[in-house]
């Protein structure tokens, strides 16, 4: 049986983070050349090691991708190196708050999960879907927590931040359509082996739970009882980003062992 990626080029931007690797290495198994991208170089230059060392290929770019230029420019590289784009992830941080009553939520707070989550989403997307439109084919992929489906008390600016980038990902699905392009999304909630206790506190403050009291909460919410695991995130992922989910777009892929139930 071919790799579900086999010949294909992927964009994964924050490849350096604890989603965005375990992608990266899935895609590079199931035979796609991946293109890493973020902010710095060092965790970037780590995970391309990993995926030399198990036979795949890997390319390094240090780009930040809220920066419309550099954006830009690294897809003409790509398209330079592969030829074409076949799949776009963006995975990056997006400075997250939570933990904190809207209504004692400082504006900055609040606003820079959404802003720069719209802002990256929207030029990572616009300059693979313009690649992709031209050559007919192409799948663009995001993930959020589906709180912005949904509304939890705490979630802070996570809410509001998947809610913008979701819909901005519904319309541009059904405009890059007619192009051959699909636009794929994944919910996914508390990926435990992703996280480590300063990415936690980063986001929920002082007093955030320790991440094996994070996953026992999430596993007594969860239908299946139990947090998602990263190698499942990327798996799907991966199905989504191949031709077998050929029929698949504008919707989200409910990957949170049951936490959401929609």
């Amino acid at each position: 049986m071919s790799k579900l990626l086999e010949a294909k080029s992927a964009i994964i931007y924050g490849a350096g983070g604890g989603i965005g690797s375990g992608v990266a290495r899935t895609f590079a198994r199931e035979g796609a050349r991946v293109f890493l991208a973020g902010r710095s170089r060092a965790p970037l230059e780590a995970v391309a090691a990993e995926i030399a060392a198990a036979g795949g290929d890997a390319e390094v770019s240090a780009i930040d991708a809220l920066d419309e230029a550099a954006v830009d420019a690294h897809v003409r590289q790509v398209v330079a190196a592969a030829g074409r784009v076949d799949v776009s992830f963006n995975l990056i941080s997006r400075g997250d708050v939570q933990g904190i009553p809207l209504v004692d939520m400082a504006t900055d707070d609040l606003l820079r999960a959404v802003v720069n989550g719209l802002r990256s989403t929207f030029l990572t997307a616009r300059a693979a879907g313009r690649c992709m439109a031209a050559q007919g084919s192409g799948v663009i992929l995001h993930l959020n927590s589906a709180s912005g489906a949904g509304a939890m008390p705490g979630m802070g600016s996570t809410g509001p931040a998947d809610a913008a980038t979701e819909s901005f990902m519904r319309y541009l699905a059904a405009e890059l359509g007619p192009a051959g392009v699909r636009v794929c999304g994944i919910w996914t909630a508390g990926v435990v082996d992703a996280l480590s206790q300063d990415k936690l506190t980063a986001i929920g403050g002082e007093g955030t739970p320790h991440i094996d009291q994070v996953e026992a909460m999430i596993a007594g919410m969860a239908a299946l009882r139990r947090a998602p695991r990263l190698a499942e995130v990327a798996e799907v992922a991966a199905f989504l980003a191949s031709d077998r989910a050929s029929a698949m777009t504008g919707g989200m892929t409910n990957a949170s062992c049951g936490l959401v139930l929609r």
